[in-house]
């Protein structure tokens, strides 16, 4: 009787048990579709993180499991404070979850390391107190020893503000431009861009130091009138009054956006008067949201207002009768060659990835050089690829830019000087060092008395642009480049490139033409050479060196010597 009762019990056990199973696996399913369906709403996992980055169950799944009955994995599964609980057997390993992290330094997505995949920065790195000079490898704890040594070195020699011959135009309201939308990668012009280069240059006791500051002022709206279109002006004005706003899909503003980019051009313009009126000898304007890809009549490509179009404009104003921008952002400033392409008194000159037109804003081809009796007052150097460097940029300068410039003989220059051309740049991938900008500035400020503006653009590697800039502004401040890049040879494709610009320009520019014409020989005699090198190398292969060098080799010779008199023969006949 015992034993049937067991029996009857054990059978009714199992079928609880099947029971159970069966349930647990059909809700299993129904919450498997569940995420999946949030998922593919969302575009992300359904669960959260909290401030710590550790990964929160999901509530709606919490919820339905109390919502069906209790199987063993749920008894296992809930966190039970339970007197015998046996911490030392787990029937089931957990999955450990990796960790994914955005790099502070290129914004590229990492799952578990402490350094980036891509570039090689610390997770907690010190970038944006220390600038480029922070390490890149392990956390911040501190001024390194370089970063002292940087400090000790300038405290004696720092200039007082009313001495330094180079202003700086900075304001922090500027960094209240950012993207609000959550997406599922930083935007890469955020305001952290500033803040690394502006780190970099304290921490090395430029500025605040051997540059003084400017003070801050919002452009008006009739001097953005002189540049843009009514309604583009009252179109990012009225941005301020909306929490998020886009006008393009990469080109986004917030409540504080107009205020920022009012503050960017209203600096850019301050600056470009005092140099034209010799308050000061040249300036560096620290702004965002950058402006060159800003036309008449659109905001695109991170871009609201046009600064270096403003600033131009402002220097005109203050008495200045040509003025000279030169654009080393790696991408075409469409927006500036579209304000000045009919002015004749404004030369813009680009060196720009193009690649056919592939590349964006895809503008900015050789042959776009002005119109309305304004041809060749817009230059295009136009790259055909990616990994340009330092020798291509110096070569395009000596060969183009330079000699343009000069029989232009402007009264000011304006860069505008995007560091997206940098090295370990994620969107612009080229090979320009601090170096090469450096070198770049340095051939620039012998053209009207050293009378030079540089303002920021592009780059969005943190620790490319903020060692870039602050090369750039040493040079402002009257130290040499420290490199020898005066003999350059550049590749191929940048030959072709310089090559093909100047047969265009040298129609608008009688200057060019000595330089075309050399160069077109020394390309035809490169050409040569490398063809006979191929011809060389493909002989080679063809007989083995065994066959050459060896035991045969004097009847090796014998026979190439006969076939040579053999083919001549045949060729007099």
């Amino acid at each position: 009787m015992i034993v049937a009762e067991n029996l009857h019990a054990s059978t009714e056990q199992n079928l609880i048990l099947e029971t159970l199973q069966m349930t647990r696996l059909a809700n299993g399913e129904a919450e498997i579709s569940h995420h999946k369906s949030n998922n593919e709403v969302f575009g992300k996992d359904a669960s959260t993180d909290d401030v710590n980055g550790n990964t929160l169950p999901d509530v709606s799944s919490k919820k339905a499991g109390q919502q069906k009955e209790m199987t063993f994995q749920d008894v296992y599964n809930q966190d039970l404070d339970d007197e015998d609980d046996d911490s030392d057997w787990e029937p089931l390993q957990k999955n450990v979850e990796l960790v994914k992290w955005f790099c502070t330094n290129c914004t590229m997505v990492n799952l578990g390391d402490v350094n980036c995949d891509i570039c090689g920065e610390h997770r907690e790195s010190g970038i944006l107190r220390h600038g480029f000079l922070a390490s890149p490898l392990l956390p911040d704890s501190g001024l390194t020893e370089i970063d002292s040594d940087i400090r000790e070195r300038h405290k004696g020699s720092q200039d007082s503000a009313s001495n330094s011959s180079t202003a700086v135009g900075f304001d922090e309201r500027m960094l209240l431009h950012s993207e609000i939308q959550l997406t599922s990668h930083p935007h890469p012009e955020r305001p952290d861009r500033i803040r690394a280069i502006a780190a970099s240059l304290a921490t090395a006791g430029i500025f605040p130091g051997r540059c003084y500051p400017i003070p801050a002022r919002e452009i008006t709206r009739e001097e953005l009138q002189m540049v843009h279109s009514l309604e583009h002006v009252e179109a990012v004005d009225l941005t301020g009054h909306m929490f998020s706003s886009y006008f393009t899909p990469d080109t986004y503003a917030n409540e504080h956006s107009a205020r920022a980019a009012r503050l960017a051009a209203g600096l850019c313009a301050d600056l470009a008067s005092a140099i034209v009126s010799g308050r000061t000898k040249n300036g560096f304007a620290l702004v965002r949201p950058p402006g060159h890809h800003a036309g008449i009549k659109q905001a695109m490509g991170f871009c609201l207002h046009n600064n270096a179009a403003v600033a131009a404009i402002a220097a005109q104003v203050s008495g200045a009768k040509k003025v000279l921008i030169v654009d080393w952002d790696v991408h075409h400033g469409n927006g500036t060659q579209e304000i000045f392409e009919q002015n004749k008194s404004v030369l813009y000159i680009s060196l720009h990835r193009h690649e056919g037109g592939k590349f964006y804003p895809g503008t900015g081809a050789a042959d776009e050089v002005g119109t309305m009796g304004a041809e060749g007052y817009c230059v295009n150097v136009p790259w055909s690829r990616g990994g340009v460097g330092d020798n291509d940029y110096v070569f395009a300068f000596q060969h183009v830019v330079l000699p343009i410039a000069s029989a232009f003989a402007p009264d000011v220059t304006i860069i505008s000087a995007g560091f997206d051309a940098a090295r370990g740049d994620p969107l612009g991938c080229c090979d320009v060092t601090p170096a090469g900008y450096a070198k770049m500035t340095d051939m620039l400020t012998d053209l009207c008395g050293g009378k030079l503006l540089v303002i920021l653009e592009g780059g969005y590697n943190l620790r490319s642009i903020s060692s870039s800039a602050t090369s750039v502004i040493k040079v402002l401040l009257g130290e040499s480049p420290g490199c020898e890049l005066d003999n350059t040879s550049p590749s191929r494709s940048g030959l072709q490139t310089v090559l093909e610009v100047l047969k265009i320009q040298s129609n608008y520019w009688p200057v060019l033409a000595s330089n075309f014409t050399k160069l077109q020989s020394q390309a035809r005699m490169h050409s040569i050479e490398n063809k006979r090198k191929q011809i060389e190398k493909k002989r080679r292969a063809v007989t083995p060196m065994w066959w050459k060098w060896g035991r045969k080799g004097l009847l090796y010779h014998f026979l190439k010597g006969q076939n040579r008199h053999a083919h001549v023969k045949r060729k007099g006949v």
